[in-house]
């Protein structure tokens, strides 16, 4: 059998050694944990809860890894969407009854679900001395429209429509009625002077460190049911716990205060 020359022969052991170094330090890399990376976390989130939840990813992502993409919608449309297959981690909803229902289902995390606010419901137009208190304006119908959210999609519509039948009107106002689709429509419904006055989330017109535009009625929280919001984790993540032990800390409750949301 013909050998290579010694002179030919490759001496091979250095360069092993040299590759293994290098494969050790690569998988090390590769091998680091995911949560050290951070995830980027899809969270359906109640249109009423916008302005508090953009303040709340804000401060979450400045000491997490983890990125935050929220969606906004009305409640019903999201729970329809959850119930299809939608790629959401969390759901932040704008009543209990849903989250309630996913978890029940299997499609949410069981004993993940968490109040992290109490609303508070409103009537308001951006005009002054337009409503006062009481909400006399509802009798008196010195308005074309009024807007609210559509109460077989979103818990703040519902409660509007309550509060109009506690008060006998909600019949004789039906033809005067502009429904949104969710509380934030119904808010641009108002804004944009396609109608005098709307029943809104107070969140949606307090904002940290401002006046209250405009005229408004805080509507009592005895007059409709309690607007009692709950999120419910809907695939286990270190990212999705990560931001539930956020909203529930101390910092997230002060933010969701400071928007004109009670805390549990």
């Amino acid at each position: 059998m013909n050998r290579m020359p010694r002179l030919f022969q490759p001496n091979l052991s250095g360069i092993t050694a040299g590759w293994a170094v290098a494969l050790v330090v690569v998988m090390g890399l590769l091998w680091r944990p995911h949560p050290a990376w951070g995830e980027s976390l899809r969270v359906a989130v109640a249109s009423n809860f916008n302005h508090a939840m953009t303040a709340l990813v804000e401060a979450f992502e400045k000491q997490s890894d983890h990125q935050v993409i929220p969606v906004y919608g009305s409640t019903g449309k999201h729970f329809a969407q959850i119930h299809h297959g939608a790629p959401f981690e969390l759901f932040l909803a704008a009543d209990i009854k849903r989250p309630r229902l996913l978890e029940k289902s299997g499609e949410g995390i069981s004993q993940s679900r968490f109040t992290y606010a109490i609303g508070r419901l409103a009537l308001w137009s951006p005009e002054a001395h337009t409503v006062t208190s009481g909400g006399g304006v509802l009798e008196t119908g010195h308005f074309r429209y009024l807007a609210l959210a559509n109460p077989k999609l979103a818990p703040y519509g519902l409660a509007a429509r309550e509060v109009l039948e506690q008060r006998g009107i909600w019949s004789s106002l039906r033809g005067r009625l502009v429904r949104g689709e969710n509380i934030g429509q119904a808010f641009q419904f108002v804004k944009s002077g396609n109608a005098q006055l709307g029943f809104v989330a107070l969140a949606q017109i307090q904002h940290p460190g401002q006046p209250l535009s405009g005229s408004h009625w805080l509507v009592p929280a005895s007059l409709h049911t309690p607007l009692e919001q709950q999120g419910i984790l809907l695939k286990e993540s270190p990212g999705g716990r990560a931001l539930i032990d956020f909203i529930q800390g101390e910092k997230g409750r002060a933010i969701i205060q400071a928007h004109g949301y009670g805390v549990p």
